[in-house]
């Protein structure tokens, strides 16, 4: 008998406007101690039928319209609350995919992991807080005793990520739902945890769903795959089977989806963006009266130049200081260092002459959901910018917002719906577009392509070369992806701990790496 077997699954939603089915007579088996991979692109389905089987997601506007989700011979569609609840977070464990939506923001790391515990284990607090120590160390988090008593804003990306991971496993589970369970984590840590997840698989027999856009996490990975497409699973294979023969033509399209290309040549010799020394220290206190004893290096002494029309790629571990390097150039945080921006210095600057400087400067975030208000339609968002400035009367605004909306690739059309009525890609052109409006000379693009399956990738790194030349655009691209940096950036700087580790010409750096951290960046990002 399967572990967990979904039988004719009919998933729809509730909505103003009526009722929308998507998922379609879904049927997947997932033996004990089998990894069974299901991909597809942003908006096919598959987070959705994850997130059904344990009943996750709010009924209504979800509707399970007909189907069966078996779990050891029980149908969990028919199971009431409690039983779900004992079976949530102990047999059936979640990892989902965007963990600052997920971890409470008011509690600490160690609460937070220690509930999880004492929820499904007999043991006191004292045992609790010593599994969830182990476990914080087990899958990679530096300085774990700091960390414990840090609210999840004061971690980075990655780290939110390795304590989501942490409270799934911590039980032990018989089965895992991994919801992109690696997406904010650099190449490095990928792999420890992608080992991690293997080897509690093999010791224990846990089965694992896997749920993931990027195809070589499945090739290490996975037992099974599953391909979903529009809310139908259009082929289900053996791992090897798939790979070497795929019979579906978007099967074969997702295959051939690699970022390529490099970035138009650069024209100009003219600096947009020009930073030396900068420093980003974090004083450590302690006792009674709060005293510095020391502080954290978050950024030590980095310097750089851009190119008008250049993009320069930041790459390096989570935790290795490249947003708080981001932020401090946008002079969100404070620094030492100076900072010359189109020939002005922009250190130190107060908040009315900043705003002036920050209509050429812009910012695209990881997150599109999470930096996207739900309380405002698309067309509120992409003109708040113009607003805020003062651009134009509401005609010439409105004229504008629908331009850049065409420039992105996004129906104008659309400008009154909301994000949650749009997939991944949709929202991060949208993202996208908020940043265009003004008409800035310089982006910062903070992962904007992690959260997203690799054809959808292609589509956004295609059109940011686009915009790059049409408006001569410089670009600060940070990201783990070191495939989709090659095919954007012209310079590559490789930070760990707060430092630069090497920096120059981005062919050099892939094709002949000096320093033995970026051979080793590379070597696991390209295997």
């Amino acid at each position: 008998m399967p572990l967990l077997d979904i039988q004719a699954l009919n998933l729809g939603f509730q909505s103003q406007s009526g009722f929308t089915q998507v998922v379609f007579d879904f049927n997947l088996s997932i033996k004990r101690g089998e990894i069974h991979a299901l991909v597809g692109e942003s908006g096919s389905g598959k987070s959705v039928t994850a997130m059904s089987i344990v009943r996750l997601l709010d009924s209504p506007p979800l509707k399970i319209i007909s189907g069966k989700i078996l779990w050891q011979g029980n149908d969990l569609v028919s199971a009431d609350e409690r039983d779900l609840r004992a079976i949530r977070g102990d047999r059936i464990s979640v990892i989902f995919q965007e963990p600052m939506t997920s971890l409470n923001p008011l509690q600490n790391i160690e609460k937070q992991l220690c509930e999880m515990i004492l929820l499904h284990q007999l043991c006191n607090r004292k045992q609790a807080a010593a599994m969830a120590l182990h476990w914080l160390e087990k899958v990679g988090i530096r300085q774990v005793k700091d960390k414990l008593s840090a609210l999840p804003h004061q971690l980075s990306g990655g780290e939110r990520q390795r304590v989501m991971i942490a409270m799934a496993l911590v039980n032990k589970p018989d089965l895992l739902i991994a919801d992109e369970p690696t997406t904010a984590l650099d190449v490095t840590v990928q792999a420890q945890i992608l080992t991690l997840i293997k080897e509690l698989q093999q010791e224990s027999g846990m089965a694992v769903l896997f749920i993931t856009h990027d195809l070589a996490v499945v090739k290490k990975m996975a037992d099974r795959v599953s391909v979903m497409q529009r809310g139908k699973i259009v082929e289900s294979a053996c791992k090897a089977q798939l790979f070497d023969h795929p019979s579906h033509p978007y099967t074969q399209r997702l295959l051939a989806a690699e970022p390529s290309g490099e970035p138009y040549p650069v024209c100009s010799d003219e600096d947009t963006l020009s930073v030396d020394q900068l420093k980003v220290w974090f004083p450590i206190k302690q006792g009674v009266f709060s005293k510095t004893v020391a502080h954290f290096k978050a950024v030590d002494g980095i310097s750089f130049s851009l190119r008008q029309g250049e993009t320069l790629g930041i790459v390096g571990e989570s935790g290795s200081g490249k947003s708080t390097l981001a932020k401090a150039v946008l002079q969100l945080i404070k620094s030492q260092g100076d900072i010359v921006f189109l020939g002005q210095s922009i250190q130190g600057l107060n908040h009315a002459k900043m705003r002036v400087q920050r209509r050429s400067m812009q910012v695209v975030f990881q997150d599109p959901y999470g930096s996207l208000s739900p309380r405002m339609s698309v067309g509120e968002i992409i003109g708040e910018g113009l607003e805020i400035h003062q651009w134009g009367d509401e005609q010439q605004r409105e004229q504008r917002i629908v331009e850049v909306m065409a420039e992105v690739e996004l129906d104008p059309a659309w400008r009154e719906r909301y994000p949650n009525e749009f997939s991944g890609g949709q929202r991060q052109r949208i993202a996208i577009a908020r940043a265009l409006i003004l008409r800035p000379k310089f982006i910062i693009l903070d992962e904007p392509t992690s959260s997203l399956d690799r054809t959808i990738q292609i589509q956004i790194i295609e059109l940011l070369r686009d915009l790059q030349k049409k408006y001569q655009l410089s670009y600060l691209f940070i990201s783990h992806d070191l495939n989709v940096i090659r095919a954007l950036s012209h310079k590559v700087l490789v930070m760990q701990a707060g430092k630069v580790v090497e920096a120059g010409d981005c062919r050099q750096i892939f094709n002949h790496p000096k320093e033995k951290y970026t051979q080793a960046l590379l070597s696991v990002a390209l295997s």
